[in-house]
Formats: structure tokens, C-alpha cells, sequence
């Protein structure tokens, strides 16, 4: 399969839209072509706009911070001479300054095809911005790359709205970073002038490495395409005092802490039989983050069938079995704050309500649990193919 991103088609000719064009660019370390290209080398020499500012994201332009709510500030590029605006720092929404002079933005980020991964949610923000500012938004569309893995998760209700969700869709949604801002457009912004550059040749149930599209991390967490597959579910292990393999090799992988019984976890997830995966026991020692320095014991989550297997219904087993084979009162849900909300509790925005957190607390039915979200999700997987770019 020969894949194009949208990076790639509009490198191939300029949209007269954009030609002479003062244009802002929002980008990150994913932003390159097929030719390993940086968006900002392409732009930069004689793509026919004049490049006036980059903006870039959580973990900044080159993905050199490591953590969440660890913030990044702005320059001057040394070598293109423009403004580098952080819109994870003191501002997460452009101020009418960064854009002032800008008539185009165009954005290429790359996106893990979770609800809570940040950058979809900046985008919104430069969608806010944009329409309040009278500029056109441009994205250059890239693959889902777990489009392959079916819908899962609760949708996100709208009180439960932060950094990490700002749409009622679900935790893993199958949809591409263009088609979650035409979905914003639809829901939230109407006058948004909004252009998608399609990919061309993605199917969405295909896998991304079968695209031939180079990977390069998209944040410094997520190494691999196997991370992606993982992280709708165990992510939310952010929210708890377990290590989610920040400070491994394989982080989203491993799920551990000091204090659980790997052999009775590993028992109990391989007598649950969930489809598409296999679970083996692994115990690792954290170079930073959640117990840096101490010996976690855990298990490794390995995925065998991408077309059955459901991260977050996954996890949700993961952390039902991990406090039924614990000691008492030993798996905590962590308080807020957490990516710039203070008063929800971090498990809940993640998760999309208090719902999944009550399964867990009050020993509910996780069959129930997992029929909630699929009543709730044919809701949506209606009105998204309203607005579906690609084909399955």
C-alpha cells in the first residue's frame, strides 16, 4: 500500500488559496513527507506562501518535553528568522499577537487515534482562535494509525470537558486528525473556514505500518505503532498510582507498582479470555516518573489480533483484576490536578465520566460496563459517517 499524507499531496502543488499567502504553521517532530522532509523545510524553500510563524504543541516542536504539564516556552527560529509560539506554556489558545499578520494556518500534526491525546484538542483551540481572528484553517491530514481497531470506550460527556477532551466522541474514535476537526467544525464552529488535504490511498481499517509512511514518534512516549494500539486503555493508568512504563523501554505496555502480585494478576487476566491479546508477566524498575528507582511488578500486555481486541475494555478487566488480586484499599485514583483541570477527578476526564471509576470502586459488572458504551457509541458512529473521508 502506497500512502500519501496530506503533507505529501500539498507538497506535490501549492492550493492557490494559500499561494502568497502570509501562512503559520502548526507542527511537531511527526511533521515530515514520505522523504523524511521536515513541514518546515518544505514551506521554507519556495513552497509559494511566505512563512511568517511556526506554533507548536505539547512536548514542543521537537519533542524534547518528556512529560505531561511539563510546559515549553516560545523563541525565534534561529534559522528561519520567524516567531516559535508555545501553545503549551503560559497559552494554549493563539492570542490575537501570534496571529496578527497571519491569513492562512496550517496545521500537521499527527494523532495516536485517542480521545485524550492533546493535540486535537490545540487544534480546537486554533479553530476558536482562527474564526474570532477571520483566518482560514488548513490541515494536512495524516493516518489514524490504529483506525484498524474497532470503537471502544465511553463517550465523553460534556461536563467533563478539559485539555483532554473537548467532544462527545469515544475513547478510541477510528477517526483521523481531519475528520476530528471537521467534527469540531460541525458541532462547535460553524464559520470556521475549514480545509482538509485528504491522505490519499488510507483505508481505515488498514494498519500503519502497512502504509509505507515513515514513523517518527509523536510525542516521547509513544515510541511505537504498538504503544498506539495499547494507549486508549492503559493511558488511563495515568490517573492511578500504578506505573504505566513511563521510564521504560515500552512505555503503555507494562503495567505495574511495587505492591501488586504479578502471578496472581497474570492468573486472573489470562482466566478472563479477552480477545486479541495475551498477557505475560514482567516486572520492571522505572528510571522516572511513577516509582522511579523501585522494583514494580507487572505484566506486559501483547496484542494478537488487532480486528477483536478492545484497549479500553482491556484495561477496564486490567485494573478490576489488579484490586481483586491486591490487598485491600492498595489501587487509588489519583486527585486532580491534572493537564490544567483542578477540580474533576483526573480518572473521570480521561475516561469520559464517573462511570468507569463507580465499575471499578463498587465491583460492577464490567459486561454492563462495555454495553453502555456500545448503545452509546452507535449514536455517534452515525453521525461520523456524515463526515467520513476515507473508505474501510
Amino acid at each position: 500500500m502506497k500512502v500519501l499524507s496530506g503533507l505529501d499531496v500539498i507538497s506535490r502543488s501549492l492550493p492557490s488559496e494559500l499561494r502568497g499567502k502570509r501562512t503559520g504553521l502548526l507542527c511537531h517532530s511527526s511533521s515530515i513527507a514520505s522523504d523524511y522532509r521536515h513541514i518546515t523545510e518544505i514551506f521554507a524553500d519556495g513552497a509559494g506562501c511566505e512563512l511568517a510563524a511556526l506554533f507548536g504543541p505539547q512536548h514542543g516542536l521537537s519533542g524534547q518535553t518528556q512529560d505531561n504539564m511539563i510546559e515549553w516556552e516560545g523563541k525565534v527560529d534561529p534559522h528561519l528568522q520567524i516567531p516559535v509560539y508555545s501553545l503549551y506554556g503560559l497559552h494554549r489558545k493563539p492570542t490575537p499577537s501570534m496571529l496578527n499578520g497571519i491569513e492562512a494556518l496550517v496545521i500537521d500534526l499527527q494523532d495516536v487515534g485517542a480521545r485524550l491525546y492533546t493535540y486535537i484538542w490545540t487544534v480546537k483551540l486554533c479553530m476558536e482562535a482562527c474564526v474570532e481572528a477571520g483566518i482560514a484553517v488548513w490541515i494536512l491530514d495524516r493516518p489514524n494509525p490504529i483506525g484498524r481497531i474497532q470503537v471502544d470506550g465511553p463517550l465523553l460527556r460534556e461536563e467533563y470537558f478539559t485539555f483532554v477532551g473537548g467532544a462527545c466522541i469515544p475513547l478510541c474514535h477510528r477517526m483521523t486528525i481531519g475528520e476530528m476537526a471537521l467534527w469540531i467544525k460541525e458541532k462547535y464552529f460553524p464559520r470556521c473556514e475549514l480545509h482538509v488535504i485528504r491522505a490519499e490511498g488510507w483505508r481505515r481499517n488498514s494498519f500503519y505500518s502497512e502504509t509505507g509512511l515513515p514513523w517518527v514518534l509523536p510525542s516521547p512516549n509513544m515510541p511505537t505503532q504498538q504503544t498506539a494500539v495499547v494507549y486508549p486503555g492503559t493511558v488511563l493508568a495515568e490517573a492511578l498510582n500504578l506505573s504505566e512504563g513511563r521510564g521504560t523501554v515500552i512505555p503503555f505496555e507494562l503495567i505495574g507498582a511495587p505492591w501488586i502480585d504479578g502471578r496472581r494478576l497474570l492468573g486472573e487476566m489470562r482466566s478472563r479470555n479477552l480477545p486479541g491479546c495475551r498477557f505475560r508477566m514482567h516486572d520492571f524498575i522505572p528510571t522516572f516518573n511513577k516509582y522511579a528507582g523501585e522494583y514494580c511488578r507487572g505484566i506486559q500486555i501483547h496484542v494478537t489480533d488487532y480486528s477483536v481486541f478492545r484497549p479500553v475494555a482491556t484495561a477496564l478487566h486490567l485494573f478490576d483484576a489488579i484490586i481483586r488480586t491486591s490487598p485491600e484499599g492498595s489501587l487509588k485514583f489519583n486527585p486532580p490536578p491534572y493537564e490544567y483541570e483542578y477540580n474533576l477527578m483526573p480518572f473521570d476526564i480521561l475516561s469520559g465520566d464517573d462511570r468507569m471509576r463507580e465499575v471499578l470502586t463498587k465491583g460492577l459488572s464490567i459486561t454492563e460496563e462495555t454495553e453502555r458504551w456500545e448503545a452509546s457509541a452507535s449514536v455517534f458512529k452515525s453521525e461520523f459517517r456524515q463526515i467520513a473521508l476515507y473508505e474501510e
